[in-house]
């Protein structure tokens, strides 16, 4: 079974709430790290959590959520962490397929619930292409 991680801040709350009950209809496990509320808070606290879940395998990927999706830059901050911003399917779709991003942020405030839903099924059924792409990430990575 996939296990993805999930974290938001407050801005990022209610779009949470709505992925993470989204992907357990569809039987994914998913490993919440927090915010659990729309009070303020500082999003390194709970995006560093989510990313280091997918950083050590204990989930197979993470989504975070805040108002813009900038919180990638904490998650990108942990080695073998490639986290996109992503603010529409394409971007969502390339992430997979170019960079094999193994994380994505979406900002709340960037689009509708629903949107940010198909961002993530998109992203879920995107696979990576390999090729001149892996060359490319074997250099981030490297």
């Amino acid at each position: 079974m996939t296990s993805i991680s999930l974290a938001s801040d407050h801005a990022g709350f209610e779009y949470k709430e709505a992925i993470k009950s989204h992907l357990e209809t569809k039987g994914i496990h998913v490993e919440d790290f927090g915010t659990y509320s729309t009070d303020p808070v500082d999003y390194p606290d709970f995006v560093k959590g989510a990313a280091q879940a997918v950083a050590n395998g204990q989930c197979l990927l993470g989504i975070i959520l805040g108002g813009s999706g900038n919180e990638a830059i904490v998650a990108n901050r942990l080695p073998g962490i490639r986290c996109a911003v992503v603010w529409n399917i394409n971007t969502a779709q390339l992430s997979k397929e170019h960079g094999n991003c193994n994380m994505i942020a979406i900002g709340q405030r960037m689009m509708s619930e629903a949107k940010a839903i198909a961002v993530v099924d998109t992203w879920l059924s995107s696979e990576f292409k390999g090729g001149r792409h892996q060359r490319r990430i074997d250099k981030i990575d490297g």
